[in-house]
């Protein structure tokens, strides 16, 4: 299997799982009261965890890789695209989800993750639909 094949593969896995998120995950939690959502938080990240975090790593590594081997305006844009993800969950999404995990919980903040979390859910839908138009072009 090709590095453009398993790049494909991983960016599909990554968009599924965000739009899964944006329209289903994260609408929930404003469902719950504080405590049960404390309770069912940490158990979500536990099991999410395991499967996102291998992904982004793998989308990562694959982007760099991409850019060493041919650096061109695609294989840039790319990992220009992977970085500002990353910067977006550690900047934004990991300290909302640490303050969940604590209990300091606000509404407006819960509605703050589902607004913030488009750009993450149009920039992984960019990806795939840039890296599956290419894999046509390549070929």
């Amino acid at each position: 299997m090709s590095i453009v094949n398993i790049r494909l593969l991983i960016d599909f896995g990554l968009v599924v799982l965000i739009w899964m998120i944006q329209r289903v995950v994260y609408p929930s939690f404003l469902h719950y009261n504080n405590e049960n959502l404390v309770i069912w938080h940490k158990k979500y990240t536990s099991s999410f965890s395991p499967i996102v975090i291998p992904l982004m790593f793998g989308q990562l590594g694959i982007s760099i890789y991409q850019v060493v081997l041919s650096i061109n305006s695609y294989t840039v844009l790319n990992l220009i695209i992977v970085i500002v993800l990353w910067l977006s969950t550690f900047l934004q999404f990991v300290p909302i989800h640490s303050n969940i995990s604590k209990g300091k919980i606000t509404e407006k903040m819960l509605n703050s993750l589902v607004a913030k979390n488009w750009l993450r859910t149009i920039l992984w839908s960019l990806l795939f639909i840039m890296n599956f138009i290419m894999l046509f072009h390549d070929n």
